[in-house]
C-alpha cells in the first residue's frame, strides 16, 4: 500500500498540486491579513510547501530528501521551469517606461553594477561570519538577482539552488516589510532611485511593493530586477572565481 502511494505521489500531478495549493492558501492569508508581510504568498507558500514535505515524509516512512525528489520534483520542477519564462514579463513596464531608460541609463547601469558588486562583499563577508562552508557560501552569492535566474547561476559556482531559491525569497520578503521605512531612512525622495533600490533588493516582490508606491517607482524596480539579472549572471562566477569558490 506504501509503494503505491508513493508511485502515485510521484506523478507530476501531485508536485503541481501541492505548488498551487500552497500558494493559493498564502494569497488568502496575505488578503485577510490586509497585506501582513509575514503572510507574503512566496514566503508561505515555502514555509508551508516545506513543512507539509517533511510530515508526509515522516508518514510515509521515508528520508525527506528522497521524497522531495522522487515525489515534489516531477511536478514542481514544471513550476520552476515557468519561472523563466515568467521574467520575461518584466519587459512590460520596462517599455512602457523606456523614456526614463534612454534618459538615465548610464546611471542605472553603474549604479546597479556597484551596488551588485557591494552586496557580494558584504554577503561574502556575513557567510563567514556564520562559518559557512564553500556550497553556502556560494549559494547566497547569487541572491541579488531573481530566483529564476539566481538559481541556474547558484548550480554553476558550485552552489545549492534550492538554498538560493529560499535566500531570493526570505530577502525579498525583508524587503517588502521594512520598504517604507528604509525608503524613509535613506531619504529616497526620488522615485527613480526608490523604484531601483527595491527592485535590486526585493526582486518580483520589491517590485510589487514598488507598485504600490507609483508607477514610476514600479517600472524602475521591473528595470532593475531585470538588469540586476543580468549583471549578476557576469559579476557572480567572477566574484565567486576571485574568492576561490570555483
Amino acid at each position: 500500500m506504501q509503494a503505491e502511494i508513493i508511485k502515485f505521489l510521484g506523478t507530476p500531478i501531485f508536485g503541481i498540486f501541492l505548488s498551487i495549493a500552497v500558494f493559493l492558501i498564502g494569497k488568502w492569508l496575505f488578503k485577510i491579513s490586509n497585506g501582513f508581510f509575514l503572510f507574503q504568498p512566496l514566503f508561505v507558500g515555502m514555509v508551508l510547501g516545506i513543512l507539509i514535505l517533511v510530515l508526509m515524509a515522516k508518514m510515509l516512512g521515508v528520508g525527506t530528501t528522497w521524497f522531495y525528489t522522487n515525489a515534489y520534483l516531477p511536478g514542481g520542477s514544471l513550476i520552476i521551469w515557468f519561472l523563466q519564462p515568467a521574467t520575461i514579463a518584466f519587459a512590460i513596464p520596462l517599455y512602457r517606461r523606456n523614456d526614463i531608460v534612454k534618459r538615465f541609463w548610464p546611471v542605472i547601469i553603474l549604479s546597479l553594477i556597484i551596488g551588485l558588486f557591494l552586496s557580494e562583499f558584504a554577503i561574502y563577508g556575513v557567510s563567514k561570519l556564520f562559518g559557512l562552508d564553500n556550497a553556502g557560501i556560494a549559494s547566497m552569492l547569487p541572491q541579488a538577482a531573481t530566483t529564476a535566474v539566481a538559481m541556474p547561476i547558484a548550480g554553476a559556482i558550485k552552489g545549492i539552488p534550492a538554498v538560493t531559491a529560499m535566500a531570493c525569497i526570505v530577502n525579498a520578503v525583508i524587503i517588502y516589510a521594512l520598504a517604507d521605512w528604509l525608503i524613509k531612512l535613506f531619504h529616497l525622495t526620488d522615485p527613480i532611485g526608490a523604484g531601483l533600490g527595491l527592485g535590486t533588493a526585493g526582486h518580483t516582490v520589491g517590485s510589487a511593493k514598488a507598485l504600490q508606491l507609483g508607477s514610476i517607482q514600479g517600472s524602475m524596480a521591473s528595470i532593475a530586477t531585470v538588469i540586476i539579472s543580468i549583471v549578476a549572471d557576469i559579476v557572480v562566477p567572477l566574484f565567486a572565481k576571485l574568492v576561490g569558490l570555483i
